[in-house]
């Protein structure tokens, strides 16, 4: 079960900084709304997964789900490019981040 939660918090961190971008400064209220909760839900759920997980393990899978997932949604809607030397970075970020799980001790 900590394995979704954390999961589920690197979800939430790609929400928060997909929120900040939209944000404008804070200007906009529904987009900081949006920030706020999802940081808040993000970092609750690392905290409850790392009581299960080892922490360097479950922050660096939830710094890395937040990561990929923020270069992701960059390429799907923002226009940020999509080259091969980068898809293929991203690709060995996510190889890592599945090592570590494999080789965690919980």
């Amino acid at each position: 079960m900590a394995w979704l939660w954390l999961i589920t918090g690197g979800l939430f961190e790609v929400g928060f900084t997909t929120c900040l971008r939209n944000a404008d400064g804070f200007r906009h209220i529904g987009w900081t709304v949006g920030f706020l909760a999802s940081v808040t839900l993000s970092m609750l759920l690392l905290e409850v997964a790392a009581r299960s997980i080892p922490m360097g393990t479950a922050y660096a899978v939830w710094t890395g789900i937040g990561a990929l997932g923020t270069v992701v949604i960059g390429i799907a809607f923002y226009g940020e490019a999509a080259t091969p030397l980068r898809l293929l970075l991203i690709l060995g970020a996510v190889a890592c981040i599945a090592g570590l799980k494999l080789t965690a001790a919980h």
